[in-house]
């Protein structure tokens, strides 16, 4: 099975109808991307590996659920989100994607200054945006989810998101001008 949406809906069917095992397929195709959410959210390999865990046994236990009228990955992503919210609303913490650390190989040591500056900045930038917005512009540009998926993830209407992301772009856009300006490197 290749792990398209498809293939999903049909392991889902075989997990449900007593092949407990092929649980074990979702696991691997969506692991890695529920795992990257829980770094974003808490920012640390562990609380990420835990979250990752509890997201998939509450996956497993409303698999019955699952009507299939949407992505399994979707489905999958809504439980994720939910979980981590909750998490974070009891921790008081989310951290955008923007600011995950990502390998700089193969570029001179000025190249990878000025990279590590600019990463720095758009992390600083993202990290003053509301958290409504840090959201949509995570999955929108980190996760590249879709406005339907994302309003599947969060709840929020497609028109919000969409708003979301523009009035966040438009502050991003307004907080970086000082780095290309030469203000905020100096």
């Amino acid at each position: 099975m290749n792990g398209g949406d498809a293939d999903d809906r049909l392991v889902v069917a075989r997990i449900v109808g007593g092949e407990k095992d092929f649980f074990r397929v979702l696991v691997n195709r969506h692991e890695q991307a529920v795992y990257g959410m829980g770094l974003s959210f808490f920012r640390n390999p562990e609380d990420a590996a835990d979250f990752t865990q509890e997201v998939f046994l509450k996956a497993y236990h409303n698999l019955p659920r699952f009507e299939g009228r949407s992505r399994f990955s979707t489905w999958l992503y809504k439980i994720a989100y939910n979980a981590a919210v909750n998490t974070v609303s009891r921790r008081k913490e989310y951290h955008s994607l923007a600011e995950e650390e990502t390998a700089a190989a193969g570029l001179t040591p000025e190249q990878a200054l000025l990279r590590a500056a600019a990463r720095e900045a758009v992390a600083a930038a993202v990290k003053e945006l509301p958290e409504r917005y840090r959201i949509c512009v995570d999955m929108f540009f980190f996760y590249d989810r879709s406005y339907q998926e994302i309003e599947a993830v969060t709840g929020y209407p497609v028109n919000t998101i969409k708003s979301h992301v523009f009035r966040a772009k438009k502050l991003l856009r307004e907080k970086l001008a000082l780095y290309s300006d030469g203000g905020g490197l100096g």
